[in-house]
């Protein structure tokens, strides 16, 4: 398929696996990828962009068959990274996640109630929205506390999952859900002095990112049901929060117009006694 998702050429491969597709007027702007179908599902090459008269060598593309059993999807890493302060109070959250399937079979919903993966995120998150990655949008929703994608997910390379939430301007502390084994953890957040509380955690530094800074954290393997809670250290201005500056403010104005009529010097008339 060409840049624009329309078949360039189509053909058969050998009993070796070996085949050949020809592009008769390549575009060197464009993008290019072999896809093969098996049991419905739709495998995909690595993007290439092809010269004017030498092949464009592709790495084998396998297929597979499909089953709704086996061996669980794990999450092999999950990055949650976590914005600063906003007006509201309120925070944006983008998680990104690595999913691998260890079967022999690309993995398949066996129904829409019982999905391919799912996993928790905190409770308090609202305005779930699905991010680009290799999993489409469509095969993931929401349900309750619960990511659920519904796509296949093919053995052998991993597939990048990602999504975006709020933590609402209550969230003052938020529990990060670990509902099952995870290989890697990584933190990223713009509250520099927020505390994070880990049974295991590594402490990597304050890291730059487009013009941001935020305190960079990571776990090593985790279980299910391993603790994991984020306590932000900034907080919004409410007018309660006000309340001690404007008494504060109120008072050191009153200190100084004291100072000021203190040494303020008689004029002549109040020597007089008037």
């Amino acid at each position: 398929m060409g840049g624009d998702g329309r078949p360039i050429d189509s053909t058969s491969t050998d009993a070796q696996g070996r085949y050949t597709l020809t592009i008769r007027r390549p575009d060197s702007t464009a993008l290019y990828v072999v896809s093969s179908w098996r049991a419905g599902i739709a495998y995909f090459s690595e993007p290439v962009t092809p010269g004017r008269s030498k092949p464009a060598p592709l790495r084998a593309l396998y297929v597979y068959d499909t089953s709704s059993a086996g061996p669980a999807v794990r999450v092999t890493r999950r990055l949650v990274t976590v914005a600063k302060l906003k007006r509201d109070g309120s925070r944006d959250v983008l998680e990104l996640l690595e999913l691998e399937n260890p079967g022999a079979a690309t993995r398949v919903a066996a129904d829409t109630l019982r999905p391919t993966w799912a996993g928790a995120i905190p409770a308090a998150a609202i305005q779930f929205q699905v991010g680009q990655g290799d999993v489409s949008a469509r095969a993931v929703t929401l349900r309750g506390d619960s990511v659920a994608v519904f796509g296949p997910i093919p053995p052998g390379e991993r597939k990048q999952l990602s999504y975006t939430y709020v933590l609402p301007a209550t969230a003052r502390r938020v529990v990060v859900p670990i509902d099952q084994p995870i290989e890697e953890l990584d933190l990223l957040l713009e509250d520099t002095a927020a505390v994070v509380r880990a049974a295991r955690l590594d402490s990597l530094g304050i890291e730059p990112i487009e013009g941001r800074r935020f305190a960079r954290y990571r776990t090593p393997a985790l279980g299910a049901g391993a603790p994991l809670a984020i306590a932000f250290s900034d907080r919004p201005l409410t007018p309660d929060a006000l309340v001690p500056f404007v008494v504060g403010l109120a008072a050191l104005a009153l200190a100084i117009a004291f100072v000021v009529a203190l040494r303020r010097k008689p004029t002549v008339e109040d020597g007089r006694g008037r």
